[in-house]
């Protein structure tokens, strides 16, 4: 797909990011307090991540391509641009299940929950516990 464009989200377009959530991913929530990578066709935003401070740590969470461009390697293309501008060694994810191939193309590595940091470790099995089916895993670059 030509014409798309990434970079990180000045916070100011937060409320775009929301609606865009409020759309098709309720449960997502962007905060100020996040570093938000967006993707845009055209103009128009169509995909997101953000990348949530925990302690010393980051977790990428809250990554969404609009359903009307799923399935055409936009997903991919966010985390490529990430891998090159905002990763870190050690960043880390919870993915659901279906999606552990996808962030393993992308260095992310499965990790055992009690691998996890502390403060890490006790959001997974919240999430977990709620019968959302995550893999831990970690960013190695």
């Amino acid at each position: 797909m030509s014409n798309l464009s990434f970079g990180i989200l000045d916070p100011i377009k937060l409320p775009l990011v929301s609606r865009l959530y409020k759309a098709h991913y309720s449960s997502g929530k962007a905060k100020k307090d996040e570093l938000t990578v967006v993707a845009y066709h055209e103009g128009k935003l169509i995909a997101v991540v953000r990348f949530r401070s925990v302690e010393q740590f980051r977790l990428l969470t809250g990554m969404l391509v609009v359903p009307e461009h799923r399935e055409q390697g936009i997903g991919h293309k966010l985390i490529e641009y990430c891998q090159h501008s905002v990763l870190q060694h050690g960043d880390f994810c919870f993915a659901y299940e279906h999606l552990e191939a996808f962030y393993a193309a992308h260095d992310f590595k499965a990790v055992e929950p009690h691998q996890l940091p502390n403060s890490l470790k006790m959001s997974f099995e919240r999430y977990v516990n709620s019968g959302k089916r995550l893999v831990a895993m970690q960013y190695q670059a």
